[in-house]
């Protein structure tokens, strides 16, 4: 359980404004009610603008100006944007994308993961800067370069990442017979007599090996890690006390987030509600409906998933304050709607809540991407909407984020799996964990996003929608934690080398569910297989063979196990619809010991300690007094909810 003091901060780029204008923005910040900054982390061209030339002296005033004012700055390690000089010097530096080409200076993040000689420039800078300012006051937490794996740079088709993926398998593999009976590459002729004959799965004339592409997917991810690792290790030594983060963002998959917040102390997170529901929602019915406020889950996913991670700290690094400049189409939001936002971020455990940006820039890439203030320094709409917020902090009381009663397994490496044999043209593995996270929030539960490798007890309900790769560990963690299991479809169907388990599916869960996937299927878009007395599946569905000790609770009109449990674990084998799947949690639940409560479409809930946030998500006013007990005390808002209106209740 952490107490948290919420607390607002800004991004800040002192380096595109006149200095004489310092003073005056961060006086007007602390007015705003900001108590954190961020600054640095694309100035790298600003302070070593040549090799071994250096000019700190704007960043020095820059950090004195802010720090004078009141502000906690938090600095950055310039990583994502070498200079043009540093790559003129390493030219195969760049990242080389799928289909073989390389990817150019000019913009940002144009770096490869896997060059060595790139991470040790990386670990240079980071050390002059960490010796200059490790134990600057004012400076209160670093930001280890920004935003890894956007614009698709993780995955990366070098002659390095070549070097280091063949020398990463040496090490796992010990010989080419081993690597070959792990990939199954008797298959296709594909077998290996040494290492150095793996080529990258990428140009091949049809898919690759499935259990290649994984393992150099782990790879891939590892090599952020360490990229991320090697930084730590220094601001460790160099900025002793000092708070490490990392700005992750939503909906990126192509790397461990579990595995690189290790070395952090805080996760955060970059939160564009509006430019996501563009890329990632639904239908475009729903899209409209959502327009200007956003998936009412994917926000709080991504808040419960990076708390979820390294030490159990959540930040949001960036929170969207206005129109965005990169989705297909950039709406406003509602008025009101970052407040509740930010009220919703600080509800799932965030400590800060810091504004992208402070002023909107009239030059470069995001001059269409909304601010606090304009680019002539009046303040938009969202520096109102800030100024309420930490008003209305002030006025609650503290409140801790403590353990939810249900906790819910995310996998990435299951994630890449179904990625590389979905089977299903629209099978999505993040979109089948997020039906089973919107079907919890539906009924207006607390969850907690953990690893497969997390501790589980204490929970009285575990959620496992999407685990292909479950390992022995993980079922002696669920047996031990005494929490009933509720699995999802392709569970357990793969081993960690991606092959159909001995037995079949699912495989190591077997020894929980007492049950066999005989065959499974995809259905095209349109066609269900109804279940009876209500609900169906959808996308994909199974023939489950179960044993005498499994209860049969729901069938599917043609007789197969729907949803089937033995002891405290059950199984669900399809994609449900809304309907299915509210009868199947509402069961689980029940059995669980949890109470519910039916949100309805529109509204959601979330509890810190003895304080409930609501929130309404509608273009329409809605009426939350089912969300409030009659013993509760409304300390901000009311019952009928304005469209982005929130209320922030004491629980009685």
């Amino acid at each position: 359980m952490t107490k948290i003091k919420p607390s607002l901060g800004v991004c800040y780029y002192p380096e595109h404004w006149p200095q004489e204008k310092w003073a005056e923005d961060a006086a007007r910040m602390v007015e705003c009610g900001i108590e954190y900054v961020r600054i640095a982390e694309f100035a790298w061209s600003r302070f070593e603008p040549a090799r071994d030339q250096f000019s700190f002296e704007w960043l020095d005033a820059a950090i004195e100006i802010l720090a004078n004012a009141g502000l906690k700055i938090v600095m950055c390690t310039p990583t994502a944007t070498p200079p043009k000089w540093l790559v003129e010097e390493m030219p195969d530096m760049v990242a080389v994308d799928e289909n073989g080409v390389e990817r150019k200076w000019g913009s940002r993040r144009h770096y490869d993961f896997s060059h060595l000689e790139y991470r040790r420039e990386a670990i240079r800078i980071t050390e002059i800067l960490a010796r200059r300012y490790g134990e600057r006051p004012g400076i209160v937490a670093w930001q280890i370069d920004n935003e890894y794996g956007c614009h698709d740079t993780t995955l990366s088709y070098s002659r390095a990442a070549a070097d280091g993926f063949r020398d990463w398998l040496a090490q796992k593999y010990q010989s080419p017979d081993a690597l070959n009976r792990a990939w199954g590459n008797v298959f296709w002729s594909m077998e290996v007599s040494d290492f150095s004959q793996v080529e990258l799965p990428n140009l091949t004339v049809t898919e690759p090996n499935p259990s290649h592409v994984l393992d150099f997917r782990r790879y891939a991810s590892q090599q952020v890690v360490a990229f991320n690792a090697a930084q730590c290790d220094i601001l460790r030594k160099r900025a002793p006390g000092r708070d490490l983060i990392h700005n992750f963002m939503g909906h990126f998959l192509e790397f461990d987030h579990f595995d690189v917040s290790v070395d952090l102390d805080v996760a955060s997170w970059d939160s564009y509600p509006l430019g996501n529901l563009e890329r990632f929602g639904r239908s475009d019915e729903w899209k409209n409906w959502y327009l200007r406020a956003g998936d009412p889950d994917f926000q709080a996913f991504h808040h419960d998933l990076y708390r979820g991670c390294g030490a159990r700290r959540m930040w949001v690094m960036e929170q969207q304050p206005g129109p965005v400049n990169w989705a297909p189409w950039n709406p406003a939001p509602h008025p009101g709607m970052v407040r509740l936002w930010s009220h919703e971020a600080f509800a799932h455990g965030a400590e800060v809540v810091s504004y992208f940006r402070w002023r909107q820039a009239p030059f470069a890439q995001e001059q269409f991407h909304a601010a606090l203030n304009r680019p002539d320094g009046s303040p938009d709409q969202a520096y109102f909407e800030a100024s309420s917020v930490k008003r209305e902090l002030a006025d609650l009381p503290s409140a801790e984020t403590q353990r939810s009663g249900v906790a819910l397994i995310f996998d990435y490496p299951s994630q890449w799996a179904s990625e590389i044999q979905p089977q299903g043209q629209d099978f999505d593995g993040f979109a089948h964990v997020m039906t089973w996270y919107r079907g919890l929030r539906l009924l207006g539960q607390n969850i907690d996003i953990l690893p497969s490798n997390a501790d589980l007890s204490g929970y009285a309900l575990v959620v496992v929608p999407h685990l292909f790769m479950p390992d022995l560990d993980f079922v002696q963690a669920v047996k031990e934690s005494g929490a009933r299991a509720v699995f999802g479809a392709r569970c357990g169907s793969r081993t960690t080398s991606h092959q159909i388990p001995d037995g079949l599916a699912p495989g190591l869960l077997q020894e929980l569910l007492a049950i066999r996937v005989q065959r499974a299927e995809s259905l095209r878009p349109g066609v269900e297989i109804p279940v009876v007395d209500g609900g169906s599946f959808s996308r994909w569905a199974e023939q489950v063979e179960a044993d005498a000790s499994v209860t049969v609770n729901l069938e599917t009109v043609d007789g197969q196990p729907a949803y089937a449990t033995r002891d405290a674990y059950s199984y669900v084998s399809g994609w449900p619809d809304e309907i299915l799947l509210s009868r199947i949690l509402k069961s689980e639940l029940k059995a669980a010991g949890l109470e519910w409560i039916e949100t309805g479409e529109d509204l959601r809930i979330r509890d810190r300690g003895g304080l409930r946030t609501i929130v309404n998500y509608a273009p329409k006013p809605l009426d939350a007094s089912h969300l409030i007990g009659p013993s509760d005390t409304v300390l901000i808002g009311e019952a009928m909810l304005d469209v982005a209106g929130l209320a922030i209740v004491q629980r009685g």
